[in-house]
């Protein structure tokens, strides 16, 4: 069913469009909408681990929230911008411009419904910015509007189980990624096709000691398509990840459930007013 890791209580889709227009409190009812990607994760993986990753991880916090926690969960989006992997097969990609403008119309379509709480959980490191871009844009179209764009891997988790060369220069496809899988879609996995492609520390140190600072694609580091190294993961490794993050969510969704921050009314403070205030100052 569309609801995959999510309760289905919890699930929007799932509610008429009267049920969602007789919700009480939809100001403070927090919406999730996970956000994945359709690209490689190297030999070993499939295509779809962002997807499946930010569906999983925001399901799992939907299971853990106190029923007094008005919260509901999107259907994922599963392709993003993902052209930094397009020289491999099976990568499915959106432009910049249209993921983007993708976010806005979704994040409008949940204001129009009249809810005022939106997080964006992301599970696919190459689409951060426009993520950003499309929360600041809907924030200065309405006031009201808290939108947070935030890594599914953002909350606090251990890492102790992964080397320190893997936490400094892994990026796609290694430890972390391989050992959650495990637990989410084991199925998918053919282990026996795991090789470790660590990449040299870029060579520029005053820019970047580790990841590096210039723009990059997934084949610079290799013909494999991962960068870090996933033979080390263990599926109990992967469950103790799940936990983690999915009780850190479930508790950040409890928190923006009952905070209230910076609420301006759309009407005195929407982007036309925000725009002239600048023009007025300038």
């Amino acid at each position: 069913m569309l609801h995959g890791y999510t309760p289905a209580e919890r699930f929007l889709p799932y509610l008429s469009w009267t049920d969602i227009a007789t919700l009480e409190d939809k100001a403070n009812t927090v919406i999730v909408l996970p956000v994945g990607a359709i690209e490689q994760h190297g030999p070993h993986m499939p295509c779809g681990v962002d997807a499946i990753i930010a569906a999983g991880v925001v399901g799992k916090a939907m299971e853990k929230l106190s029923s007094n926690v008005p919260a509901y969960a999107l259907a994922p989006i599963t392709y993003g911008k993902s052209d930094e992997h397009l020289h491999f097969p099976g990568t499915m990609t959106l432009t910049g411009e249209l993921f983007l403008h993708t976010i806005q119309e979704i994040g409008e379509s949940v204001y129009r419904a009249g809810f005022r709480k939106l997080i964006l959980v992301n599970a696919h490191g190459g689409q951060p910015q426009p993520l950003e871009m499309a929360a600041r844009e809907l924030r200065l179209r309405h006031g009201d509007f808290m939108v947070i764009p935030r890594s599914a891997w953002s909350v606090a988790h251990d890492t102790s189980f992964m080397s320190e060369e893997e936490r400094q220069l892994a990026m796609h496809a290694g430890h972390g990624e391989t050992a959650i899988m495990m637990q989410l879609a084991p199925d998918t996995l053919h282990m026996e096709r795991a090789k470790a492609c660590m990449p040299e520390p870029f060579p520029c140190p005053t820019l970047s000691s580790s990841r590096p600072a210039a723009a990059w694609v997934a084949r610079d580091f290799g013909p494999t398509g991962v960068i870090g190294d996933p033979t080390p993961a263990t599926p109990e490794q992967g469950a103790k990840l799940l936990d983690e993050l999915s009780t850190q969510w479930a508790q950040a969704i409890t928190e923006v459930h009952q905070v209230q921050w910076c609420v301006r009314h759309a009407s005195s403070w929407g982007r036309s007013q925000y725009t002239g205030d600048i023009e007025a100052h300038a």
